[in-house]
């Protein structure tokens, strides 16, 4: 049964999948953590809505959208895909390109109590190819990456000629959460494209799993006794 509808004020945005933001709480152990904003970017558009969910639970509402021109003009960003909360209670933002559609990976970060843009996370000089995806398990301070596709080239449809010309992305791309810095890539393979990452669902699991829209492969990666 449908309790509610929420329009978007907005044609083509494409909302892609929605996080939440901060647990309110999670870092007082005496206070019950509570989740009352959800985070919505948009894949076409490049548009976050934050809703707020907590205020009428039965009745969520638009509470601030962050314009595409904002992401642009501050991170040289666009086409943004996935959101998760981070340790600190920030909200990370991956993307998949460029404002111009061209290829670009890495991540943007909103305050986690205000929801205003704070910028890149990632240095301009390590940002990947491509982006789609992220997971990170803090207390192995780690951030593992999906690779994603070329926005403006796939968005004209599928053609197996892209797949020598690096629109569909190959890479798996491991990070030092605290540092922002990039530590690792794993080349899947020409026809992998890696995009839904998912660690288990352990805080203390040093290991997860990747799946690839192209191959159908799932790959499992995970912590050596290197640390690596």
């Amino acid at each position: 049964q449908v309790i509610h509808r929420l329009p978007m004020p907005n044609l083509k945005d494409e909302l892609h999948c929605a996080g939440w933001g901060p647990a309110c709480g999670c870092f007082d152990s005496g206070a019950a953590a509570k989740r009352t904003k959800l985070v919505l970017p948009c894949l076409i558009s490049s548009r976050i809505y934050v809703v707020d969910v907590g205020s009428q639970c039965r009745a969520p509402r638009i509470c601030k959208m962050i314009e595409p021109v904002d992401v642009f003009w501050k991170c040289n960003k666009g086409y943004l895909s996935v959101t998760h909360p981070l340790p600190n209670g920030d909200v990370l933002v991956a993307n998949m390109g460029d404002a111009a559609g061209h290829g670009k990976g890495g991540f943007v970060v909103l305050d986690g109590e205000t929801f205003e843009l704070k910028g890149n996370w990632e240095n301009e000089c390590e940002a990947p190819p491509t982006g789609h995806d992220f997971w990170y398990q803090a207390r192995h301070n780690v951030l593992v990456s999906s690779a994603g596709m070329v926005p403006r080239v796939a968005g004209r449809g599928f053609n197996p000629d892209d797949l020598k010309k690096g629109v569909f992305g190959r890479r798996l791309n491991v990070w030092n959460l605290s540092c922002r810095s990039l530590t690792q890539c794993f080349d899947l393979g020409e026809d992998s494209l890696p995009l839904t990452v998912r660690f288990l669902h352990s805080p203390e699991a040093a290991e997860g799993y990747v799946s690839c829209a192209l191959s159908g492969a799932i790959f499992r990666f995970y912590k050596s006794c290197e640390a690596s």
